[in-house]
């Protein structure tokens, strides 16, 4: 995911996010009433790979700079990595790297970890309307698991707009942070803010939800929203890039800025275990 190191700025809860079962902020929208206009269940045969029709594999780490945060995860295409296990989930694993793989490093000379990054970019966007994830988030020293959109407008981040559903970063297991960042509200300086789940996120399935609607963003745990964006709370109104397409991104990064080194403590593999992805309202696939 793109840098970041600590969020910088929190805003109050949000009021106005529809949740499971709850009235949604814009009624017009409804998207809990609504059959998704598109939905990825992960059904199918133990190591198969996630639908190529909508899911895109990304690779490597060097060439990516770290992947914008001196990451030490080497991003593969392999099952090891992403995978169904044949019970109706999507497993996107971080794992040491095989002895003698020398895969490059941007931050040394091999990578010490592979994982994964599926996107939807260029295969399924949200236009507005509401994206749930329903996933069971690793937890440990060192990892970065993240559930985030992109924006489709070609602009080169910032101004690409980010949104970030779900962060759940090293040591704080049961905080999750949503965040958004644009072309004047990045890295450190991303607006957001963060709630805490009963227990560690890798102990429990949650819904990870954003609803996006008009000049408004709300994020959501469970039905139970916890942060709302409007175009009033950014340094600069005019700065509000929400307004477009958006894809998804699953990952599970290793190391970095924010997180630090992983150690003897984290969990090997540390897998994000996803059991639906769902987009409700406007958008494309």
């Amino acid at each position: 995911m793109n840098r970041r190191i600590r969020l910088a700025l929190v805003l109050a809860l949000g009021a106005l996010l529809s949740g499971c079962g709850t009235a949604p902020a814009d009624p017009s929208s409804a998207p809990d009433a609504e059959t998704p206009f598109w939905q990825a269940e992960f059904d199918g045969a133990k190591g198969a790979r996630p639908a190529a029709a909508s899911w895109n594999t990304e690779t490597g780490n060097q060439e990516a700079e770290g992947w914008g945060n001196n990451e030490l995860q080497y991003y593969t295409d392999d099952a090891a990595n992403s995978a169904l296990d044949g019970t109706g989930h999507l497993l996107i694993s971080a794992r040491p790297a095989p002895d003698g793989s020398e895969l490059p490093c941007h931050t040394q000379r091999f990578c010490p970890w592979t994982s994964a990054r599926l996107t939807t970019e260029g295969k399924v966007a949200l236009s507005r309307g509401r994206v749930e994830v329903r996933a069971k988030i690793p937890t440990g020293t060192g990892l970065l698991p993240a559930i985030w959109m992109l924006g489709d407008n070609g602009v080169e981040w910032p101004g690409q707009g980010e949104i970030d559903i779900c962060e759940v970063v090293g040591g704080e297991p049961r905080t999750v942070y949503g965040t958004a960042h644009g072309p004047t509200y990045y890295n450190e300086n991303g607006i957001g803010g963060s709630t805490t789940l009963p227990a560690d996120a890798s102990e429990a399935f949650h819904t990870y939800a954003v609803d996006k609607e008009p000049h408004r963003i709300t994020w959501s745990v469970d039905g139970d929203p916890y942060l709302t964006l409007t175009p009033s709370k950014l340094p600069d109104p005019d700065d509000w890039v929400f307004e477009q397409d958006m894809h998804l991104l699953l990952n599970v990064a290793v190391g970095g800025d924010w997180p630090g080194d992983p150690d003897d403590s984290t969990p090997a593999p540390a897998t994000m275990t996803v059991d639906y992805v769902r987009f409700y309202g406007e958008g494309h696939a």
